[in-house]
This record gives C-alpha cells, sequence and structure tokens, in this order.
C-alpha cells in the first residue's frame, strides 16, 4: 500500500476522533474548553478563530457555501516611513512655554499643527483574501454542530444528509507554517466543491496551477491542483501571495481558470500558506512567491497524521499548562446546566440569569483568552494587535494597529501569570524595533538621547506622536518596557533581562533628557503629555510619572541583577530620586494631574490607576496611597467598553474585593461580548478577552508584593485566592505562575482554600499567605510543597 492511501486511512481515523469529541461534547463533556454553535455563522462576529500566530483565519462553518477569511501579521498599507514631521522639535519650547503660562489652547493648537506626525494617522493592518467553497446538493442538512475546541485548536463542522455524516475540520499549525482544512463524509463518494480564492485588494488576481509531472507522481494516487492568489497592496508597497492546495482521495478534479472543482471524492484535504515580501519594518524586498512555494514544499513531504499530531502537541504543550474549574453554588445546582447550551444560548442567558448562573462560562471565557494569545501571538510573528490576528476590513477600526497607552499591554497581561511567557516573545521583538525608530524620533523630535514611543504604533513602527493632541504621550515605550521587567521577575532569566537591559536603559535615558524642573515643587515632571484619554494638552499626569518611576526603577534594579553600569546607575538614581511623586487630592483621591482639579468621573481609562495594576508601587503597605486610589476607583465605577470593564478586574482584585471584579467580569460577558466570544469595544477589539482572561487570574492569585524583615533580602509574597468572589465558592486552578519563579495549584470549597502545591522552578523563599494566614517557605529548584487550607506542610 502506498503511502498516500496510508494517508488516505490516517485521515479517516482523524475525522472519526473529530466526531467522536464532537459527539461526547453534546452530552457536556469538556465544555469548559468548547464554543459550539448549532447553525452557522452568519456574519463574522460568529465565526470561530483559528491562527499559528502569523496566518489567522474566521471558519464561517456555512453547509452550502463555506467562507474562510484569512490574514497574515504583516500585511498592512503603507511602506518603510519615518513618521518625525520635519521641524517637529523646534516647536517644544514653544509648547511648553505656553503650557507653563497657562495658555492651553495655544498650546494645543501649534502641537497639533506643527509637532503630530507626518502624515497624521498611521497605517491599517490589511485582510488577506478567502476561501470560499460552495457545496452543492447540501440544501437540507440536519444535526449540525458548529465548535471550536480550545483545548485541540480544532474548528470543525459536522452534519448529516440523509444518512450521510460530513465533518469538516480545520486548523492552523504553527510548526508546518499553514492552515489547513479536512473535508471528510463517512462513505465514499460523497465529497463535491467547488473552490474560488480571492482578496478585497483591487490588486489582485488568482490562477489554477496544473500540478507539474513529479508533483503528480508525489501525490498519487490522489488528486492534486493548487490556486495561486498574487497581489500588491499599494503601487509602492507590500506584495503578497498565497497559494492552497487541494488533494483530493477518489473521484475527480478540475480546474477552470481560477478555480478547483472536485466531484465525488472520498475526501479532500486542503493546505493554505501565504506571506508578504516585508522583510522588517525597513526592507520589504522579500519573496512571497518563494516563501510561500517553501512552506507548501515542506508541508508536501509530511504526512497528515504527523501534521496533525505535531499541532497537537504544540498548541497543547501551551494550553494544557493551566485548567481552571468553577462549580455553580448549591443554590443553582439544581436548575438547568447551562454548559450543556450552545454558547450564543447561553450568552443570552446571562443577560437575565447572571454570571453567577454559569460559572462555567466564566472558565471558558478565561481558556479563550489563553487560546487566543496562543494563536496570535507566538515567536517569529508579529505582536497581537487591536483585533489579535483577525480582521476582515481594508480600513479597520483605529487601524487595527498597536494602541500604547493601554490596549497593546493588555493584549500580554495573560503571558506571564497564565503559564504563556512564549508568547510575549513578539512583544519583546516589537520593542527591539521601537528602540531602532524610538532613537530617531528622540533625537528629532525631542534633542534626547535613548528612545521614546508615543501612544501608538504599526508595522513601520512610528514612533512620533499621531492623530491629535491625546497622541502627544511619551511614555508608550517606557510601559512596554515594564513587561521585559515583569517577565524576568516571573521567569528570573538573567540572559533575557541582559537581552533587555539596553532597551531598558535607552528608554531611561530619553526622559533623563526629557523630564523638566517644575518650578513650584523643584520636581522632575513630564510634558507636554497627556492623561489618556482625558483632559487636555498638560504638564504631568499622573501616569507619565508612575510609568518613569517603574521604568527607572526596574532599571537600577536590573543594573544591579547584571552587575553592570554603576557609574549610570548613580546618574539615574538621582533623576529617580527628584521625579514627581503621587498626589493625594482634597476628595481624598489618587490625583490624575500634577495640580488637584480631578472630579468625580467613571471615564473609560484608569490612568493613574497604573502603579495598583498592573504596576505594583501602590500595595496595603503604603495605606494612605492605597486609600486614595479605592476612591479614584470607586469614582471610576463600571466599565463601558469592553477592556475598561477588564481593566476594572484585576484593579478591584489588587484591593480584595472579588464581588466586585466578578461583577466588571459579569458586566464584560453581559453587554461587552460578541456571540463568538470576542470583546466588543465598539466595535470588535481583543484585548477585553485578554484582559479579563488575566483579571481572573489576579483574583485567585497574586504575586506583586514583597516583604523585608530583619537582614534578609525582599521575600516574595504568593496570595492565595486574595478576591475570590462568593459566586466561585468551590473550585480549582492549575498551572498560574507567580513572580519569583513559582508555579501555583489551588483547590478550594466553600469559600476557603482545601489545598495548595507550590512548585519553585527557581528555589527562592517565598511568604505564602491566606485568609489571614501566613507561612515561608525555603524552597529548592525543581521542589513542590502541599499545604492544606490551614497552610500547614501536607509532606510531599
Amino acid at each position: 500500500m502506498g503511502w498516500f492511501m496510508k494517508l488516505h486511512m490516517q485521515i479517516a481515523l482523524a475525522s472519526t476522533l473529530v466526531v467522536s469529541a464532537t459527539t461526547a461534547a453534546c452530552a457536556g463533556e469538556n465544555s469548559d474548553t468548547k464554543i459550539w454553535f448549532a447553525q452557522p455563522a452568519a456574519k463574522w462576529t460568529e465565526a470561530l478563530p483559528i491562527g499559528n500566530g502569523r496566518l489567522g483565519a474566521i471558519v464561517f462553518g456555512g453547509i452550502t457555501d463555506e467562507r474562510i477569511q484569512f490574514n497574515e501579521d504583516t500585511l498592512w498599507r503603507g511602506k518603510p516611513h519615518d513618521y518625525v514631521r520635519a521641524g517637529a522639535g523646534e516647536q517644544l519650547a514653544e509648547i511648553r512655554r505656553l503650557l507653563a503660562e497657562k495658555k492651553i489652547k495655544e498650546a494645543s493648537a501649534l502641537a497639533k499643527e506643527k509637532f503630530l506626525s507626518d502624515p497624521v494617522r498611521q497605517l491599517p493592518y490589511q485582510p488577506f483574501g478567502d476561501l470560499r467553497l460552495h457545496f452543492p446538493g447540501q440544501e437540507n442538512a440536519t444535526n449540525y454542530r458548529r465548535e471550536l475546541d480550545l483545548d485541540s485548536a480544532l474548528a470543525s463542522v459536522k452534519y448529516e444528509i440523509c444518512d450521510v455524516t460530513f465533518v469538516r475540520t480545520a486548523f492552523a499549525s504553527y510548526p508546518d507554517r499553514a492552515i489547513v482544512l479536512q473535508i471528510m463524509a463517512m462513505k465514499p463518494g460523497q465529497i463535491s466543491f467547488t473552490l474560488r480564492m480571492d482578496s478585497p485588494h483591487t490588486n489582485s488576481q488568482t490562477r489554477a496551477d496544473l500540478p507539474s509531472p513529479d508533483l503528480k507522481d508525489r501525490f498519487s494516487p490522489a488528486n492534486v491542483s493548487d490556486l495561486i492568489l498574487t497581489g500588491r497592496v499599494q503601487p509602492d508597497g507590500l506584495r503578497f501571495e498565497s497559494r492552497v492546495r487541494v488533494i483530493a482521495f477518489g473521484g475527480k478534479l478540475s480546474t477552470n481558470g481560477n478555480a478547483i472543482t472536485v466531484e465525488k471524492a472520498d475526501s479532500a484535504t486542503l493546505q493554505l500558506v501565504a506571506a508578504t515580501s516585508f522583510k522588517n519594518f525597513q526592507d520589504i524586498s522579500a519573496d512571497p512567491a518563494g516563501r510561500c512555494a517553501e512552506d507548501l514544499a515542506n508541508l508536501s513531504k509530511r504526512k497528515f497524521a504527523a501534521v496533525l499530531a505535531d499541532h497537537f502537541a504544540d498548541h497543547q504543550k501551551l494550553f494544557r499548562r493551566v485548567s481552571l474549574n468553577l462549580e455553580r453554588n448549591e443554590f443553582v445546582r439544581t436548575a438547568e446546566n447551562p454548559a450543556t447550551l450552545p454558547t450564543d444560548e447561553r450568552l443570552r442567558r446571562l443577560k437575565t440569569a447572571g454570571l453567577e448562573s454559569d460559572p462555567a462560562m466564566a472558565a471558558l471565557h478565561f481558556q479563550y483568552g489563553r487560546y487566543l494569545l496562543i494563536a496570535c501571538s507566538r515567536p517569529g510573528g508579529q505582536p497581537a494587535n487591536l483585533q489579535g490576528l483577525w480582521n476582515e476590513e481594508l480600513n479597520p477600526p483605529w487601524e487595527s494597529k498597536w494602541t500604547l497607552n493601554i490596549n497593546c499591554e493588555m493584549n500580554y497581561w495573560p503571558a506571564e501569570l497564565c503559564n504563556l511567557s512564549e508568547c510575549a516573545e513578539p512583544l519583546f521583538a516589537m520593542i527591539d524595533d521601537l528602540a531602532i525608530s524610538g532613537t530617531r524620533t528622540a533625537k528629532k523630535q525631542y534633542g534626547a538621547r535613548g528612545w521614546v514611543a508615543h501612544h501608538n504604533t504599526d508595522l513601520w513602527r512610528g514612533t512620533a506622536p499621531i492623530n491629535n493632541i491625546d497622541g502627544v504621550w511619551p511614555t508608550g515605550g517606557a510601559w512596554l518596557c515594564y513587561h521585559l521587567w515583569e517577565h524576568y521577575l516571573f521567569t528570573g532569566d538573567k540572559k533575557f533581562l541582559a537581552r533587555a537591559y539596553p532597551d531598558m536603559k535607552s528608554a531611561c535615558e530619553f526622559f533623563m533628557d526629557y523630564l523638566v524642573t517644575d518650578p513650584k515643587t523643584g520636581w522632575l515632571v513630564s510634558g507636554p503629555s497627556f492623561s489618556p484619554e482625558q483632559g487636555s494638552l498638560c504638564i504631568g499626569p499622573s501616569m507619565d510619572h508612575q510609568i518613569i518611576r517603574a521604568l527607572m526603577d526596574a532599571t537600577l534594579e536590573a543594573a544591579k541583577i547584571l552587575d553592570t553600569d554603576k557609574k549610570f546607575a548613580e546618574q539615574l538614581a538621582a533623576v529617580r530620586a527628584k521625579v514627581a511623586p503621587d498626589q493625594i487630592g482634597k476628595h481624598g483621591q489618587l490625583q490624575e494631574w500634577l495640580e488637584d482639579v480631578d472630579v468625580p468621573n467613571n471615564h473609560r481609562h484608569l490612568s493613574p490607576l497604573f502603579p495598583l495594576y498592573p504596576g505594583c508601587e501602590i500595595t496595603p503597605a503604603k495605606t494612605n496611597f492605597y486609600n486614595a486610589a479605592k476612591v479614584l476607583l470607586k469614582w471610576r465605577g463600571d466599565g463601558s467598553t469592553g477592556w475598561s470593564y477588564a481593566w476594572r478586574i484585576p484593579l478591584w482584585a489588587r484591593v480584595g474585593d472579588g464581588d466586585y471584579a466578578f461583577r466588571q467580569l459579569s458586566g464584560l460577558l453581559q453587554k461587552r461580548t460578541l456571540p463568538n466570544l470576542f470583546d466588543l469595544c465598539g466595535p470588535f477589539q481583543i484585548d477585553g478577552n485578554f484582559g479579563a482572561c488575566a483579571g481572573v487570574a489576579e483574583m485567585l492569585l497574586q504575586s506583586h508584593e514583597t516583604e523585608i524583615s530583619g537582614q534578609r533580602s525582599a521575600v516574595r509574597i504568593l496570595n492565595l485566592l486574595p478576591a475570590l468572589p462568593k459566586a466561585w465558592l468551590t473550585g480549582s486552578v492549575k498551572g498560574l505562575c507567580a513572580r519569583g519563579g513559582f508555579e501555583v495549584d489551588l483547590d478550594w470549597r466553600d469559600g476557603g482554600l482545601t489545598k495548595a502545591v507550590i512548585h519553585s522552578k527557581l528555589g527562592q523563599p517565598c511568604l505564602v499567605r491566606c485568609e489571614g494566614r501566613e507561612v515561608e517557605l525555603k524552597t529548592k529548584a525543581g521542589g513542590a510543597y502541599e499545604l492544606n487550607g490551614r497552610l500547614e506542610h501536607l509532606g510531599r
């Protein structure tokens, strides 16, 4: 038997396994990792996402007509470009003078006219194309099920026509750099379809490519043919190409210019690859045709079973690190279990019954956030943008780029805590790029050393202020650097810290030159700047100083750990000591600005609460500022946009109020969640998915505090179940990560801890706290320490 005949049998076996898993899910098995529907998607926000970090697809699950819309993460409008406006740096002194004289309108007008980037807006992420399949004679389907299995990263469609079961399964393979679609029927000769591939870009064309004799021989006895889509985003911009290979077993395959038709086959497999001419943000001379040919050639050498197995292994190595089980409370256990319902019905039910009635939905949403990060952010690709990886619009909301005043950072909040540290690598690579383009901006726009990035960037690594005066916010790059430091705190990876340190140091150098002395207080302050996204152009917004202090503190500690740059560290410490501190206003609130001008409001942004979360400068140990932060948090009230609900979850967790954190999660799911569980800002925006995921983890485990006692160095505190809501009285979580190199498993019942297992990766000591109890653990690398609910050692 030839290997392709064996392949055919392996495909059939894989399909049988998928059908079995789908049937089991109907009975409620593994409902915490399955999103499913009883009908095809009618629109994009009902369809299901798959991705391998570079290629992403949205699967609609149509019966007669299937659409698979796909993206590649480097397809953008534009070309390499320096966004700094000529002469912008000459306006800096005058803008500062006007602001010092309280001439806000004049300063704003000057900034808007001569200080913003050129052009004023950055350029958008683009859709790549669509696979469109027409299946004739399938109008009377029954027992339909459309599903995304988060554990296996398979999007499947299953239905019956007469006595024949049809199954289509799609996945995006990171190891094999491709999207694969398998089409099967449980009886031979049932697969017939016509495939087309098109693009919304007008300068694109598709052609069928007949197989060469050696290719035809390689795939014999299967029939094989390719569709090739080529195009260019703009005349001087990126070139792109995608290729889809159809491998049909049995029946007949034919081509007609720009389409492939399969008739009465037993099964078919589609392999999609795509590439652009992007090499890096300064070079777009790559060969997309060569890249596609190489990816398809490598894929064609591999058996389907091996491709599928490698996909499972690669995805589950990441996804299965964390599990979360939330049980329904006693008062709702006798009611219908909503976890057995289709996902859209569960969402509708939440609006009246509340999230309390369906805690498994909270667990599903948490795991969906982890799934999405795996799917849209892998080493070698671009970071997750405003829409992650998935976009069907030529002019997407906010250009689907990276907004640095909360949204991009929120995308990566789950990476360390939720045990997906590798998924942050694309963010770190982008920071390296921004340090290059931001050096030009720092020099031209501010006459400063180091590097700077403002509140947005795109594929071309724009770092100048954009859009309007609220774009004049120079701490975007500094906030990104906080992720470098967090990665070290979680992993203890000194090799990584040595890589990150130059970016951190250079970011500090910018602020050492940029900050100005406030004549009233003598403090060093930021300006011109803006408090995202509220108020007016100003001097001294609190968030700037909070981020700058966090950056400088981390850089000083990094220099100490690496035993380097002692002279620079002395200079930096002297500057750090003069950076404006936080202020408490007349209402007892943490001030948003240097001046006490705050008024109570529920603005979507929570900018001055950065040191409470995601920062760690404000903790219960700093009683006055901790209480002031709570005043401001109460002012802000409930969320509005999806991401604003999401930010409030970990903030309320940090102040120990699990019920109010749960209220924000409930609001997010009830009001700002689309049918496919994508987050809703106004349109789809993925940051809320990630922020909520991190927020749930923060309710269960916190590790941002340290304690110094006697002569010992700071010891990391692991706070277990610090903000457990009444709605989650019983549950368990495994695999959450803590700073200091710890991994934590927790079990609780009736609102109290029953067991904790602390896994130590680095052999560091820690203080474990829970419900007023505390125990110090002196650990060894690789050790596991089991505690009961009273934090007593169980011996292991």
